[in-house]
């Protein structure tokens, strides 16, 4: 059966999302440092640029 861990917490998400924006991190380096994968952080990073657009 697969398993599935809890959603990380916000605050984690957007500490993982602000490396990649200020620092120029990649998301495949943050992934070996850190436990989610990079495709993950890929796409936290692209949902943030959308509610950033948002109204």
């Amino acid at each position: 059966m697969l398993r599935s861990r809890p959603p990380y917490p916000a605050e984690y998400r957007a500490e993982l999302v602000r490396m990649v924006r200020e620092e120029g991190r990649t998301p495949t380096e943050l992934a070996r440092e850190f436990e989610p994968s990079a495709q993950s952080i890929t796409n936290w990073v692209a949902q943030a640029e959308i509610y950033a657009g948002a109204p």
